[in-house]
């Protein structure tokens, strides 16, 4: 969908993918790994290759919270990605009772850690780059004023 700005139904991920993905006057090449429990057994794989995450939850699935909170725990802990931006996509918020965005910090354990939606300078602190922007992949909103957030982090 970010990809050929079509709105079909996409499969979830089976096999790593990459992409190179404008938006704006950016691009990116996003590596799009999956999810799913298999899936993630390679992400560890990609990390060289890495110089900001996207991580993206489904803000309507709160039964999966509980599950994306612990893996993005787990992202947001080891040391190969300690120095990588993350940017946090709540998407699906074209669906009526999806996670606020509060709601989503809260429940990703992320109150009081995010930096913000400018910019952080980075030569004066030693924190990492993460905030959360609310999304609708399939309504074109949201996921834009993410990336172009991320990217002033992207060296």
């Amino acid at each position: 969908m970010l990809k050929d700005e079509r709105l079909v139904q996409h499969q979830p991920t089976q096999y790593p993918t990459s992409e190179e993905l404008s938006i704006g006057k950016i691009k990116f090449k996003a590596f799009d790994l999956g999810g799913h429990r298999i899936a993630r057994r390679v992400w560890k794989d990609y990390y060289a290759k890495v110089d900001a995450v996207a991580y993206l939850v489904d803000a309507y699935d709160k039964e999966r919270f509980a599950e994306s909170k612990k893996e993005l725990d787990a992202l947001l802990s080891d040391e190969a990605l300690v120095n990588v931006p993350f940017l946090i996509l709540g998407n699906k918020i074209d669906i009526p009772y999806a996670a606020s965005e509060d709601e989503l910090r809260y429940y990703m354990g992320l109150t009081g850690l995010t930096t913000g939606k400018g910019k952080v300078n980075m030569a004066d602190t030693n924190v990492r780059p993460i905030e959360v922007f609310m999304c609708s992949i399939v309504r074109k909103m949201g996921y834009g004023e993410g990336f172009r957030w991320m990217s002033q982090y992207i060296k």
